[in-house]
């Protein structure tokens, strides 16, 4: 693996681990100050395709406050791609509220070099509750 996919990385497992450990500022670091969430799923209902957007801050501020369990994102696969300043990162995974398994699903990153490093711009993520395979 280049170097340069190497800090590509290096900056989305700080975000996970920044979640692990409830490091509200630790997961402020990855963003870019323009960064944007955006979740899709779809409805059992209808299967109707919906998307939410969440702000980077009020996710980082949330994983600050005091909660019982461990948010724990276990990742399973890695693909990045660079051009120049840009990077994207696709990694399936599935979440874990301390032990149990709550949900599985793709994060697709887009990443800026910027001077002070490899900053994530979007994270769109998909949900789904099964199939669910275990992650690392």
């Amino acid at each position: 693996m280049a170097a340069e996919e190497k800090a590509v990385l290096k900056t989305v497992y700080a975000l996970f681990e920044g979640m692990r450990a409830g490091d509200s500022l630790q997961v402020k670091a990855v963003f870019h100050p323009q960064a944007r969430l955006m979740t899709t799923s779809v409805s059992s209902q209808n299967q109707e395709t919906s998307v939410r957007e969440e702000s980077p801050w009020d996710f980082a501020r949330a994983i600050g406050q005091p909660h019982d369990q461990v948010y724990d994102e276990r990742l399973r696969t890695s693909e990045v791609r660079i051009d120049g300043p840009l990077a994207t990162v696709w990694t399936e995974y599935t979440f874990y509220l301390g032990e149990q398994k709550s949900h599985c699903g793709v994060n697709a990153f887009q990443l800026i070099k910027t001077a002070a490093g490899w900053k994530i711009l979007l994270i769109t993520d998909t949900r789904r509750r099964e199939p669910c395979p275990e992650g690392r």
